[in-house]
């Protein structure tokens, strides 16, 4: 690299390609030799804090930096080269293209530091880089330099020359709209025409007789496979584009043979795939447009119900246009759709059947969505729940907004079978809000925490004493170990530690296990209760799936209705499903915050 290099207000590097178990000591260890370092930031995902391969280093002067782009890119730390250059925090200047150069054709033994050497002799470079898979190098890459002289001379002395025995293209950088605009115009002036449907009869000659009366042909070829024949297709090309299009016009759909020909301009695999799916998605906005809010989604359906039950229910409310249980085989799903003809009649529907009883099960019913828009709305909920929790100037929440997802629902006093003591009780917080237990105490408190037999000498979790000399702990809030609220028994402090036992026995017939939670137990609870109580039924099943995000997708799940709780309560497949969505919808929002820079 020539000396004299870019001059930036901030010594900053961006290091690349890092492998991810580096971290900001070993990138500490590496660099620090150069001169002084102000700072090192591993960039990491937001939810599981894995590094996101890349890092910026930050020295107190520039030449220490440039000392270090110099003489330490592309080392290896862990086995992986690191890629090194400038950081440059305007993306205009990334974006703009000035000195940006593309090169491909490449051996795939080239690879960055290859790269970096080879163009290094005609000017500064800001960053470097061959474009990889799986597989290795993908064959092409860019060089970005400082001036766009260098990216000139470069494309000059370097273009058409050979680079490990092949002859690599290099030239311009140009961004998708430019080349859409160049590929278009080429496209106007087509001069390849593609001929199919002809048969495996025709040979190189019969097709040239064919095509050979609208100008003068360069090439005429049929494509035949191993053995020999015709696959049906082939390719003639003119010398004029007029000529062409002539083609094109005269022959398109016309009979040979027995058979309707097809010709038009030859396109490559990549421009038809893009055109196949330029009209998928055309197909796909008409029908979404088509349906857009006449087609209702209805689950929890018993296993009874069958497209024609399903068709009887949903009569009353209009003219069906159609009506499907979805099945696995002969066993149906659980869900299904009913569309009908006007968006009134659907509205009118989901008012009167959503939570109605059928058969033996309540249904839910809503508008179908398509899974980008659940998506959306998810995302939606959960960012107005966590901007509203980061305002909130509590200890817990400050203390533990960046572990966990956090819910504040009324807590009802508790019930003691006792007679009252001192020691007021409390319900315990969700256990979805991630909050650590508290540490034991001493064994002799005055009340015993009796869940089982063997919590005896924990101290009470949440409780308040108004003893002399004891300080009140009701500003904290900590989790209960067990699904069941807590229940306070009063134990003098006289007592020793078989009687506690005793007591505790005794207390054991006032215990009842808590019954299957279904839609009528829960329209039991009081409205405020409904959603604690859900909660403390999902998180340990949601716990079974991802232990690390557990709360956080408690928390977001709660902000669905309750009928559709309980189905995923009695449906694992569907609470699968919602949890891989909110997993997805994290993800998305992690990667949106800790977008690469480069």
């Amino acid at each position: 690299m020539n000396s004299g290099g870019p001059t930036y207000p901030l010594a900053s590097l961006y290091a690349g390609d890092l492998h991810p178990d580096v971290t900001e000591a070993m990138l500490y260890q590496k660099f620090s030799p150069a001169g002084p370092i102000m700072s090192i930031r591993v960039c990491r995902d937001i939810i599981t804090r894995r590094s996101l391969g890349y890092a910026y280093i930050n020295f107190q002067q520039p030449a220490d930096a440039e000392c270090a782009l110099d003489t330490m890119n592309y080392d290896l730390i862990k086995g992986r080269p690191i890629r090194i250059m400038w950081s440059q925090r305007d993306p205009g200047l990334r974006k703009s293209g000035v000195g940006n150069i593309f090169i491909k054709n490449m051996d795939e033994s080239i690879d960055n530091k290859a790269l970096y050497d080879t163009f290094s002799v005609f000017g500064n470079i800001l960053s470097c880089k061959v474009v990889c898979d799986d597989r290795g190098s993908k064959g092409y890459g860019f060089v970005h330099f400082e001036t766009q002289e260098a990216a000139n001379h470069a494309i000059k002395s370097m273009n058409g020359m050979l680079l490990n025995d092949r002859k690599v293209f290099v030239g311009h950088f140009k961004s998708r709209k430019e080349r859409e605009v160049e590929f278009g115009t080429k496209v106007m002036k087509f001069t390849n025409v593609y001929v199919k449907n002809f048969g495996e009869d025709y040979t190189d000659d019969k097709l040239k007789e064919i095509f050979t009366t609208f100008g003068k042909m360069l090439s005429v070829r049929v494509m035949k496979d191993d053995k020999g024949r015709s696959r049906g297709f082939g390719f003639v090309n003119y010398s004029h584009h007029e000529d062409a299009q002539k083609a094109v016009e005269e022959m398109n759909g016309k009979e040979l043979n027995g058979k309707i020909l097809y010709v038009g301009r030859a396109q490559k695999r990549l421009e038809r795939q893009g055109e196949l799916k330029r009209k998928f998605d055309q197909i796909k906005q008409d029908r979404i447009q088509r349906y857009q809010g006449v087609n209702l989604y209805v689950k929890n359906l018993d296993d009874t119900i069958n497209d024609e039950r399903l068709r009887k229910e949903f009569s009353p409310y209009g003219t069906i246009t159609s009506a499907k249980v979805m099945t696995d085989g002969s066993q149906s799903k659980g869900f299904g759709f009913v569309c009908f003809s006007s968006p009134e009649e659907a509205t009118k529907a989901v008012t009167e059947m959503n939570g109605r009883i059928v058969a033996t099960k309540p249904l839910y019913v809503a508008l179908a969505q398509r899974r980008e828009e659940r998506k959306a709305i998810l995302t939606n909920k959960y960012m107005q729940r966590l901007a509203s929790l980061r305002t909130m100037a509590t200890p817990i929440i400050d203390s533990y907004h960046q572990s966990g997802y956090y819910m504040t629902v009324p807590q009802p006093p508790a019930r003691s079978y006792y007679n009252h003591s001192p020691v007021s009780n409390m319900r315990p917080v969700p256990r979805w809000t991630g909050q650590p237990p508290r540490p034991p105490g001493k064994w002799c408190t005055g009340s015993v925490t009796r869940n089982k037999p063997n919590n005896i000498g924990t101290q009470t979790g949440g409780g308040r004493t108004d003893m002399p000399g004891v300080p009140r702990a009701n500003q904290y809030k900590f989790s209960s170990a067990v699904r069941n609220p807590q229940q306070i028994i009063p134990v003098p402090c006289s007592m020793t530690r078989h009687q506690v036992v005793q007591t505790l026995k005794t207390s054991c017939v006032h215990i009842q296990t808590p019954e299957a939670l279904t839609a009528s137990v829960l329209a039991a609870a009081p409205l405020k209760d409904q959603k604690q109580i859900l909660g403390e039924r999902l998180y340990p099943r949601i716990h079974a799936i991802h232990p690390n995000l557990a709360g956080k997708i408690t928390g977001m799940l709660l902000e669905i209705d309750n009928s559709e709780l309980l189905h995923m309560l009695e449906t694992p497949e569907c609470l699968h499903s919602k949890v891989d969505e909110a997993i997805a919808v994290l993800q998305a929002h992690q990667a949106k915050e800790c977008s690469p820079k480069k």
